[in-house]
């Protein structure tokens, strides 16, 4: 069949991002590509098809006629639905592209029934069961977790959860109503600080692999996994943060006027869709305040890996990068 396949485009590298990834706004550019929630509606077969035009491109055959649209439309269901590291298809609950109708499904539920302890333990368990399953799926491959990591993981993050979302609960009885409502964002912040590091403790444990620029690979850091899962952690406190604080104040105004109180069966849906609204902006500029590839300085590892770097190399390897996640 290699007759009826055709070369390249010139100078085409299908894994080269299409936008400059370091700048703020190139990596915006490419998570608003790869988050389109549209790409969840596409069936398995054409992505299929298109992680095999991606494969095909990497070995540096198309089919005749490959349009470099359609090269880049095939490059975008592939990042959207598979795993950067193993090339697996990954379940759609976990994809970046399910962040927005996921997250604003669950997001509006928890701001919508936050007055009881049972409604708040009830979507703050299910908001934390949907985060397990997205940061199991966009971890570092190359560092197996046990299931046993998994559910301590899944365990304590809900346990951080419940326990913020109920004690402040209990506390902002007595306090201006507008507090309350953000008792959820701040359940959601704390559990972002337990969840993602115990997920992906392998990572702290036994390191993340460096490499150069030029991709060779160095060694493994600790230092640089810290590096990473922090950054992560910070965009996804910043992902939820904007409808979490500011959808509370807007609906807080809105409920005092008489309409309003007529169609409370509404306050629902229509904080689903304001939410949805903040987070189709919010996950990719989230995903995009750090690069991807995240890099760290020499002088920032650990002793013993920076000595065998310098040895092997001298001072040829200012800086080391990885992959951070998501």
């Amino acid at each position: 069949n290699h007759a009826e396949m055709a070369t390249l485009p010139l100078g085409f590298n299908v894994d080269a991002p299409r936008w400059d990834q370091s700048t703020f706004l190139g990596r915006l550019k490419h998570f608003l590509n790869i988050t389109d929630p549209r790409t969840v509606l596409v069936p398995e077969e054409e992505l299929d098809r298109a992680k095999a035009l991606v494969e095909g491109c990497r070995a540096g055959l198309v089919p005749p006629g490959s349009s470099q649209e359609q090269l880049l439309y095939a490059k975008k269901l592939y990042d959207s639905a598979f795993h950067p590291d193993s090339g697996e298809k990954m379940n759609l609950i976990g994809r970046m592209s399910f962040q927005v109708p996921g997250g604003m499904a669950l997001t509006g539920c928890m701001l919508q029934f936050y007055r009881t302890v049972p409604a708040v333990v009830f979507w703050q368990w299910v908001n934390q069961s949907f985060n397990a399953i997205v940061n199991y799926t966009n971890r570092n491959a190359a560092s197996p977790i046990s299931l046993r990591q998994i559910g301590v993981a899944y365990v304590t993050a809900t346990g951080t959860a419940l326990a913020t979302a109920v004690g402040l609960n209990l506390y902002t009885k007595r306090a201006p109503p507008l507090l309350a409502r953000w008792v959820p964002f701040a359940a959601v912040a704390a559990a972002n600080c337990v969840n993602i590091p115990m997920m992906r403790q392998q990572e702290i444990i036994n390191g993340v692999t460096v490499t150069d620029g030029d991709n060779n690979e160095l060694g493994c850091s600790r230092r640089a996994a810290v590096k990473g899962i922090t950054q992560v952690v910070v965009s996804r406190i910043t992902m939820a943060a904007p409808g979490m604080i500011i959808l509370p104040i807007i609906m807080e105004r809105l409920e005092k006027f008489p309409f309003m109180q007529r169609i409370r069966v509404l306050h629902g849906p229509l904080q689903v869709l304001l939410c949805g609204g903040f987070l189709l902006f919010m996950v990719p500029a989230a995903c995009a305040l750090f690069p991807q590839r995240c890099s760290l300085a020499l002088v920032d590892l650990e002793p013993e890996l920076r000595d065998s770097i310098v040895a092997k190399h001298g001072d040829k390897v200012p800086y080391v990068y990885f992959n951070k996640g998501l």
